[in-house]
């Protein structure tokens, strides 16, 4: 099976009442982890590089390793997605390369760190949505604002924030205003690790953040056909933070998107679910086991089999949870081609 447009994916999740995951990726192992996943669960799957990952590893690398990826698993529907382009140049370049699909996030100015206007945003998603569906290339857009910082892209904005929400009237707009593929909202997700400044005032202790579920729910019932994207949403489980500490790790409690969030989301229209944290938590955590009992390993093999299993496991149970385990057969995958006839005839 060739690279698919992320819009059929998205569409045949759609029809299937089911999400289905975007991992991000840096190496070799962790598209492999990925991948085994995948094929252990029969899954779809969106495999996604952020522009921090494009300077890590190198565009053209990253690029072959997932179309290796394609080539050793036939069975298996791959969205090869750009995760938060900060400029037409940006998602043109991927486009070139054969990413199946491009994030234009005009949430932010070019910087990745100012919150951007209304217009502009409209303006360069809606530049970047002509010049992508003119080669059968998915969009994804972004409407509101999250908390943290990814890769040195974010405004910063604290994990509480609720001031820059996405606005289910204003989303109206925004995807008629694009004609994008899929909406990234802002309900109070934020990237990394650390999502929840809110404490239990009976026990001080840390809990999950607080999600404007609502929004989902309202933008749902505006937009019933729109493909929602939820940014920010490893679940930061308590044991992967707690193996790494165990092994010399000093994270801090953290907490992440609870899974049963997720699913309520899924039920209304969110279809891509982005996940980054939980594979760096399963990697680190089986990394510094290795090297906390077998002290004298110094070759990468022997860390990096076991945090490539470790990862494999992670996204196998996102798959399971987001319901798209078994539909990796539904449907047959269309080229960028086909999906440029369908662009052309609305």
């Amino acid at each position: 099976m060739p690279l698919v447009p992320m819009r059929q994916i998205l569409d045949e999740a759609a029809k299937g009442g089911y999400g289905v995951g975007a991992f991000n990726v840096n190496n070799m192992e962790q598209i492999q982890a990925i991948m085994a996943a995948a094929e252990e669960v029969q899954s779809p799957v969106i495999i996604q590089a952020s522009r921090g990952a494009l300077k890590y590893s190198q565009l053209n690398y990253l690029r072959h390793l997932m179309l290796a990826a394609v080539e050793l698993n036939p069975g298996i529907p791959v969205a090869m997605h750009l995760d938060h382009g900060n400029s037409v140049e940006t998602c043109k370049q991927a486009i070139e390369l054969g990413f199946t699909s491009v994030m234009m996030d005009g949430s932010l100015e070019a910087d990745g760190k100012k919150i951007a206007s209304y217009d502009y945003n409209v303006k360069i998603t809606r530049e970047v949505v002509e010049m992508a569906h003119a080669k059968g290339v998915t969009v994804e857009g972004e409407l509101g604002a999250l908390g943290g910082i990814e890769d040195g892209h974010g405004a910063g904005l604290a994990a509480d924030d609720s001031e820059h929400l996405t606005d289910p009237a204003q989303a109206e707009d925004f995807v008629a205003d694009t004609g994008l593929d899929a909406l990234a909202v802002a309900i109070g997700t934020s990237h990394g690790a650390y999502k929840s400044m809110r404490k239990n005032p009976k026990t001080g202790e840390m809990m999950p953040p607080a999600l404007a579920m609502e929004l989902i729910h309202e933008i749902h019932k505006r937009l019933p056909k729109c493909h929602m994207v939820m940014h920010g949403s490893s679940s930061v489980p308590p044991e992967l933070v707690a193996i790494i500490n165990q092994y010399g790790g000093k994270m801090k409690e953290a907490y992440g998107i609870p899974v049963e969030q997720i699913q309520d989301g899924i039920k209304h229209g969110v279809r891509k679910i982005n996940v980054d944290t939980d594979s760096r938590l399963a990697i680190t955590g089986a990394i510094r086991k290795v090297f906390a009992e077998e002290p004298a390993k110094f070759d990468p093999r022997d860390y990096l089999a076991p945090a490539r299993t470790a990862m494999q496991a992670v996204v196998k149970a996102r798959m399971t949870a987001f319901g798209s385990a078994g539909h990796a057969k539904d449907y047959a995958p269309l080229t960028l081609e086909d999906m440029k006839k369908k662009y052309t005839a609305k």
